[in-house]
């Protein structure tokens, strides 16, 4: 598989990043690329830490602090799905992964296993940094450090959401979301009663335009359906409405 990178020399935007550098790790086997994109990502104002294994993948995610890691699908040791599972079972950083282009199973199924976006190889280091910038808008780590007033927690039935922490209860029991359910969620609170269609949750939520062969934001709405389970009473909480979109539902 051919991986290409365009490279772009960009000055820097002093408006694009704030003060404190985004800490990110790159999991990819292929040292050249890791040294090219590290390179395109300090320029912009990342820190960027780079390993070239499944093992060493899991091991810098568990005992390090990053706001979001780049995950390729194909290592040489493991591959990227089952890296992805440990990174979940023990944090909730944001996880990029890199799909060989037209690959759709592999993006499904990083999706479906709880990653928050997705980029096919060969991708332009400006999408690469898009995608990035998008995803850490969405995780809130922009909001460490501030000396704004802590907002308000959200409470909607049994659901409780805590913004200032991006955390998420359910009668108590604590959900493991993704940055994108957490953000499909908290926008179907703030909706009630109103269908948001698959345009306006691609745009608000992944921070992109709306294409219709892209499939991520009906995964995202599928695991998050999972992990809400249904109403007290047994009624759906998230439902399709054909043609429209999804309605966020309260029990009867």
């Amino acid at each position: 598989m051919v991986r290409q990178v365009k490279e772009q020399k960009v000055a820097p935007d002093s408006n694009r990043h704030v003060a404190r550098a985004a800490r990110l790790l790159v999991v990819d086997d292929d040292v050249s690329f890791c040294d090219l994109v590290g390179k395109y990502l300090e320029a912009e104002g990342f820190e960027v830490h780079a390993v070239h294994s499944g093992v060493e993948g899991e091991t810098a995610a568990r005992e390090g602090s990053y706001e979001l890691i780049v995950l390729d699908v194909m290592l040489p040791d493991k591959k990227g799905f089952e890296v992805l599972k440990e990174i979940r079972a023990h944090g909730r950083s944001p996880v990029l992964m890199l799909t060989a282009k037209g690959d759709e199973f592999d993006r499904v199924l990083g999706l479906e296993l709880g990653a928050d976006d997705y980029l096919s190889k060969p991708f332009s280091a400006r999408e690469l940094v898009a995608r990035i910038g998008a995803i850490l808008r969405r995780s809130g780590w922009q909001s460490e450090g501030s000396n704004a007033l802590r907002p308000p927690v959200i409470r909607s039935g049994d659901l409780e959401l805590d913004p200032s922490a991006r955390a998420a209860s359910r009668a108590g029991e604590v959900l493991r979301l993704t940055s994108a359910e957490y953000d499909i969620l908290r926008l179907f609170i703030g909706s009630p009663g109103q269908v948001l269609s698959r345009e306006k949750l691609v745009e608000d939520v992944l921070d992109r335009k709306f294409s219709p062969f892209d499939r991520s934001i009906d995964l995202h709405i599928s695991n998050l359906r999972k992990k809400l389970g249904p109403h007290a009473d047994g009624t759906e909480r998230i439902r399709s409405v054909r043609g429209a979109g999804y309605l966020y539902t309260w029990p009867a």
